[in-house]
């Protein structure tokens, strides 16, 4: 049986006077779990609200959610739970003159003993670190990464362009949202890093990689990631989740 450790880390970093980002791991009641990261934009218009209303919202709902053994069950569950909390945040944005505008990127993960399936909007990422190597599963919704796909400028080019920051698609900006999900297969070893652009924007993956791979524990990967981040800036909140999964045998952790 596999089974599964993760953990979990934010940081203000060390500009910001606010922490904008959400970000926890739930068991549900077959005891398969649930990573989100969200990074809450809108700055004075209450960012931090929208991250941790649609953690708030995903967590009460998987922690009564028992019966998903497919992934097409999963996938369904969380295009379902995301289109309601997206709903709900948008309601809130309306109804609220200081929330107006608000919104989060979401990067939602379920765990089960075979595979997991991921959900997508906005700028976090998901990396897959396995036999293969270590390599991003999701696409950015921005701007910048719209132009490097269409071929307009370089992926050396995005690193330093002035509109790096505008995303293209959020959780509660609007009334309804398109949803990245995908499902894969892991084998005992493999691991999952979910992280905010705080993170990914100022550690590479070459760092990335060289940290997760190191024999030190998860906890302390994952305090040396975002020690790095703030190394180099730490301009944004800098958050981060870690799921590593393994043999069964080697007890639960």
């Amino acid at each position: 049986m596999t089974v599964l450790k993760a953990v979990y880390r934010t940081d203000v970093g060390r500009i910001r006077k606010n922490n904008e980002d959400s970000v926890g791991i739930f068991m549900n009641r077959d005891g398969y779990r649930l990573a989100i990261v969200a990074d809450g934009m809108g700055g004075h218009r209450a960012g931090d609200v929208a991250s941790n209303m649609t953690l708030t919202y995903l967590k009460e709902m998987w922690e009564e959610t028992e019966g998903i053994r497919t992934p097409e069950q999963a996938e369904e569950w969380l295009k379902t739970k995301i289109l309601h909390v997206n709903k709900l945040v948008f309601e809130h944005s309306n109804n609220h003159s200081e929330c107006e505008g608000m919104g989060t990127t979401i990067e939602a993960v379920i765990a089960t003993n075979q595979f997991s399936t991921i959900a997508h909007v906005g700028d976090s990422r998901c990396y897959l670190l396995n036999d293969m190597g270590f390599k991003q599963l999701t696409e950015d919704h921005t701007l910048v990464n719209e132009l490097v796909r269409t071929g307009t400028i370089s992926k050396e080019d995005a690193e330093h362009h002035p509109r790096k920051n505008v995303i293209l698609r959020a959780l509660g900006t609007e009334h309804t949202v398109n949803i990245d999900i995908r499902t894969i297969t892991f084998e005992e070893g493999d691991l999952l890093l979910l992280c905010s652009d705080g993170l990914s924007n100022k550690v590479n993956e070459g760092e990335m990689l060289e940290i997760l791979t190191n024999d030190h524990s998860l906890e302390e990967k994952a305090d040396r990631l975002i020690s790095l981040a703030n190394e180099y800036g730490g301009e944004d909140n800098i958050t981060l989740a870690i799921m590593e999964f393994f043999d069964g045998s080697e007890g639960d952790v």
